[in-house]
């Protein structure tokens, strides 16, 4: 039986059997609505507007939401039966607490009976799903930013840096962009963020995104017949990344913040973080993101320019949608075989805080 990876986002949780040339068999959102139990029989299931959120900003927040979740993926989803579970291999995003890795492998161990448990950081699966072992990854998720260097399989933790700002946030600014040249419709957020997907877009560079004042208007018809228009608004979006002051914060671009975080590793390293920039995160496949990324990094100096590194031809285009995932499929099929997880035996001798010494 086929290890299981999981790879849990704020938004979508992506898990499948460990194939690392196939896309994960179950992509979902990781938001659930509850059900009310109104002590009937009645077996038409009935939703409360109540939504729980189990990952919040990248991390587990509520564990039982999260049991609900894993419950429904790995029994319902993915085919395992009850006392006959497998290996599991988790990833983790950066900065992650020691007390939520012990709390996951409790869970996995204490409540789901696994045979074996792993983890791995998110920045090292996804150079792993490119073919590389030292890089750095610009993961732009849903509530979260990483940068993270990588050497030789080792995430640099000092350079690193974690921004409290994602697709979420580009959300909400979307929808207050909306809000003011469209006054009179009435947007739901699920509205917004299907119409950021549609629409949002990356200027060329900034002088483009001066010249977008005056970029065509597009009419776009709401599921309840309410018609928006759409302008400027699409490019604030994607010109957040490059000019966070546009969310009203004090910080450098996306490509400044990348080049003065490997300004910060022994300088020997430079060169090969630098030419082995991986973009990852569902933000990062924004219309235009990568052009302007490129066109920003061109600007810096010789010494210090990002080069991305393009997916291996065999592998989906989509890959930096769920490259931490493939990144896992590819680990899991070393550490399990050669005994490198934290086995059942491991866990009753030590306790939770074996996942620190086993998993790194």
């Amino acid at each position: 039986m086929e290890a299981l990876v999981v790879d849990a986002g704020s938004k979508l949780l992506k898990a499948g059997a460990a194939i690392p040339d196939q896309s994960p068999a179950m992509i979902i959102p990781s938001q659930m609505k509850r059900m009310v139990d109104d002590g009937s029989d009645n077996t038409s299931t009935v939703f409360e507007d109540v939504t729980l959120d189990p990952i919040e900003r990248g991390f587990i927040k509520d564990w039982d939401a999260m049991e609900d979740l894993l419950r429904y993926v790995v029994y319902t989803g993915l085919g395992w039966e009850e006392g006959n579970e497998g290996n599991i291999l988790f990833t983790d995003p950066l900065s992650t607490p020691k007390a939520i890795r012990e709390q996951l492998v409790q869970l996995m161990f204490e409540t789901f009976n696994v045979s074996g448990f792993y983890a791995s950081e998110q920045a090292v699966l996804s150079l792993y799903a490119v073919g590389r072992i030292s890089g750095c990854t610009v993961d732009i998720g849903h509530g979260k930013i990483d940068i993270a260097p990588v050497l030789e399989g080792a995430v640099q933790h000092i350079a690193s840096k974690r921004f409290e700002l994602g697709g979420t946030d580009l959300t909400k600014l979307f929808a207050q962009e909306l809000g003011k040249s469209n006054p009179s419709v009435n947007l739901s957020m699920s509205d917004v963020e299907t119409l950021k997907e549609q629409y949002a877009n990356c200027a060329e560079d900034e002088i483009a995104y001066e010249k977008t004042q005056n970029c065509e208007i597009e009419q776009h018809t709401l599921p309840d017949g309410q018609v928006i228009s759409i302008g400027r608004e699409r490019y604030s979006v994607g010109e957040a990344l490059f000019q966070p002051s546009i969310l009203g914060l004090e910080e450098h671009g996306i490509v400044e913040q990348l080049v003065r975080i490997i300004s910060t590793v022994s300088s020997e390293n430079h060169r090969q973080l630098l030419e082995n920039t991986v973009l990852c995160g569902g933000t990062t496949s924004m219309t235009g993101f990568e052009g302007r990324f490129q066109k920003e990094a061109s600007l810096c100096s010789s010494a210090i320019r990002p080069t991305l590194v393009k997916p291996p031809e065999y592998m989906s285009e989509n890959l930096g949608l769920y490259s931490a995932w493939i990144g896992g499929a590819i680990l899991a099929k070393v550490v399990f075989p050669q005994n490198q997880h934290v086995t059942k035996a491991d866990y009753d001798e030590t306790g939770p805080s074996v996942v620190h010494r086993k998993c790194f």
